[in-house]
């Protein structure tokens, strides 16, 4: 038996792809923002997470370049060592500011901040309790905690979003138990919001830290975009607070703020931040541009959300199970392998780009089309995404409306 005897007989992806409906790994030849080109072949883009846009903002570019020229392309390092630069410590104690907490740390990719965060927080005989639709990098984070801990952490999974049946199981823990609650704040999948009141009232009553993921949440939500807590209109609901930069903030990376000490602690425990290369000067500039756009022009995060409203109003009217969405991402959900693998298909050759998405990432019966939306979206856009979806869902009887 040799070891790369599961790489010979893995024969599923080779045989979508010699039909033509293989959907992952299409190569880009040019972004122009809300279009692409594949293949010599121009299509609208709403499968980005590039919420506002900013990624193609000329200042944002401009500014990412000026850092080039300043900085060079790479650290050579990490933060530990000599991967620190000042851009660095600034765009920290802006983050810090923006998030209202004391301290905060920026990591290379959010998957990393989410792996080494949480993996630094948790330990032996420690409590975590985490909603079964978290995104995977909180997943992985709390199994490599346990792994690390050689399986004395307590990992308490809840029913999605049902505070019920988060309450049901921190009741079952000792009340002076280490605790922590991890949640998305926007579900990447879902696309709905965590209740977050009801959460942090839990939190309270049972004596547990509450560690928000806002990866799909800043930039999408709340009046200025600032996120979850800025949505419900609460302040201190959240200990510590999570966020990529490859989303609304247009650039690559992710940071977590919080108390100064629980900050200090994660920057000198958190494996993926200590033994990984810190992030460039042109993603650390490009951050800190988009994030002096968000918040001093909220324009941009209105037009997303009017988008969203009216995506999520269109598709409802059509007939499509859109799940609980409540946000600028919205799932087409058709429950079936094959028949949302063709619909994905007849969409890209219709000149529209959306992501297939199929277990494990969602249940067998979830197979769905993730659709999310850019607030640089034109009307037109939106008109031509809405009559192709509309006319190959009806050709393949997903909707009969």
């Amino acid at each position: 038996m040799d070891i790369f005897d599961k790489c010979l007989q893995f024969n599923d992806a080779k045989e979508a792809e010699a039909v033509g409906l293989y959907p992952f790994f299409i190569p880009i030849e040019k972004n122009m923002g809300n279009r692409v080109i594949v293949d010599g072949k121009e299509l609208v883009m709403i499968g980005s997470n590039n919420y506002l846009g900013l990624s193609h903002d000329p200042r944002v570019k401009e500014a990412a370049i000026k850092a080039i020229e300043d900085y060079g392309t790479s650290c050579s390092g990490s933060r530990f060592l000599n991967g620190t630069l000042s851009l660095h410590e600034e765009l920290e104690h802006r983050l810090a500011d923006f998030a209202g907490k004391e301290a905060a740390a920026v990591f290379s990719t959010g998957y990393q901040t989410n792996l080494g965060s949480i993996s630094a927080l948790v330990g032996k005989n420690d409590h975590i309790f985490t909603d079964r639709y978290n995104h995977a990098s909180i997943m992985d984070g709390i199994f490599y905690a346990s792994g690390f801990n050689k399986g004395s952490v307590h990992v308490h999974r809840y029913h999605h979003n049902n505070m019920d049946n988060l309450e049901k199981r921190l009741k079952s823990v000792p009340h002076d138990a280490p605790k922590i609650i991890v949640s998305d704040g926007v579900f990447s999948m879902e696309g709905d919001i965590v209740n977050l009141p009801r959460l942090k009232s839990l939190a309270d009553q049972y004596n547990a830290r509450v560690y928000l993921d806002e990866a799909h949440a800043i930039g999408t939500i709340g009046r200025t975009g600032k996120g979850t807590e800025e949505h419900y209109n609460v302040k201190d609901n959240v200990d510590i607070v999570m966020c990529t930069f490859s989303k609304s903030f247009g650039s690559l990376g992710g940071f977590v703020a919080g108390d100064k000490d629980v900050i200090h602690y994660i920057k000198h425990f958190s494996r993926s931040l200590i033994f990984s290369a810190s992030l460039p000067p042109s993603a650390i500039a490009a951050v800190m541009k988009s994030l002096e756009i968000l918040q001093t022009e909220p324009e941009h995060v209105q037009r997303l959300q009017q988008i969203g409203d009216r995506m999520l109003g269109e598709f409802k009217k059509m007939g499509f199970n859109v799940g609980t969405a409540q946000t600028p991402i919205i799932p087409l959900i058709i429950g079936d392998f094959q028949k949302t693998l063709y619909f994905w298909k007849a969409l890209f050759v219709g000149g529209v780009y959306t992501n297939p998405v199929f277990p494990p990432a969602v249940p067998p019966d979830r197979t769905l089309l993730r659709t999310s939306y850019m607030a640089i979206l034109t009307d037109e856009d939106l008109d031509y995404v809405l009559e192709v979806i509309y006319r190959e869902a009806k050709k393949l009887n997903i909707i009969t409306s």
